[in-house]
């Protein structure tokens, strides 16, 4: 078994991959470890630079097409052996010596993952850093995990950890969120940022929206995968009991001889009432599903972080 498995995923950045393949070398001669290039559907010379390093520690894996960072970095970190499973990106602006500090922080907190700060982010102002301030900030807020960068691609993981996470759609930007779920630790220490030099970004301000939604579903996971009747019954009690005020109103000025017909505060009433109980009907339907999606593949619902004799 590697000592350390580095997981690069490239999507046509041919000019990167012989520089970032020398920093490698260098930042980790004293490591055993392999260095697994996934190219994410490339359309220029990314596969033909990654062939010609011309070492037996690193690796190709080819997917059919482009499927997204996402899907990138879980078939990586599918293909790592390594005790450790390092995620960096294949641009050059995260730096590799930086790497075994970060593993001697991994080890001297006792954490599962260790993940990188971009004190000194080299990006333009108002496209990438403001934007990722602002996302960063409703992330922290939302999910309680308290990351400072979220959108620093360099990460060092515990085998068994990196192992447990599953990366799909475009969950990549929460990684962090997903090993809370599993019940990890996660520590944080700056790191080294370094401007683009070759290739274009792939980012835009369009994934916002994207980012948007993703976070919708990393809310729902981290706070009701395992009781959504918490979320879906008290939204549907509350619709309800809206709904019944305002028809016992409604009902309180016919009874007084008002004429009640066609008042748009009586299909609210009655929408809101109807809207409860589909939500609650939605959570008893959400319940029976976690139970399923826990019971029939014999998943637990906690983690064991480890047993220690105490005894003499």
């Amino acid at each position: 078994m590697k000592q350390l498995s580095l997981v690069i995923c490239v999507y046509n950045e041919e000019e990167n991959i012989l520089p970032l393949a020398g920093q490698i070398k260098k930042a980790l001669e004293a490591y055993d470890f392999e260095a697994i290039y996934v190219d994410d559907g490339s359309t220029d010379q990314t596969r033909e630079r990654i062939r010609e390093i011309g070492d037996e520690r690193f690796k190709l894996v080819k997917l059919r097409k482009n499927y997204g960072q996402s899907s990138a970095l879980q078939a990586g970190i599918d293909t790592a052996e390594g005790n450790y499973i390092v995620t960096l990106d294949g641009d050059l602006q995260n730096d590799p010596a930086d790497i075994p500090a970060m593993i001697e922080k991994l080890e001297a907190e006792d954490c599962d993952v260790v993940a990188g700060i971009r004190a000194n982010r080299q990006d333009g102002m108002f496209l990438r850093k403001i934007p990722s301030q602002i996302a960063n900030s409703i992330i922290r807020q939302t999910t309680d995990v308290k990351i400072r960068d979220y959108g620093c691609t360099l990460k060092v993981f515990r085998y068994d950890i990196a192992k447990n996470i599953k990366i799909y759609g475009e969950l990549h930007r929460f990684i962090p969120v997903l090993v809370a779920l599993e019940g990890g630790s996660i520590t944080q220490m700056d790191v080294h940022h370094h401007a683009r030099v070759h290739g274009k970004s792939k980012y835009g301000i369009n994934r916002t929206f994207k980012v948007v939604s993703d976070l919708l579903v990393m809310v729902f996971l981290k706070k009701y995968l395992q009781k959504p009747m918490h979320l879906f019954g008290g939204l549907g009690v509350f619709a309800i009991i809206i709904g019944t005020l305002i028809n016992l109103y409604l009902l309180a000025l016919k009874l007084t001889g008002h004429d009640i017909w066609g008042k748009p505060l009586l299909l609210l009433g009655v929408m809101m009432l109807l809207a409860g109980i589909q939500l609650i009907t939605f959570g008893l339907l959400a319940e029976i599903m976690m139970r399923t999606y826990f019971e029939s593949q014999n998943k637990k619902p906690y983690r064991i972080r480890k047993i220690e004799q105490v005894g003499p």
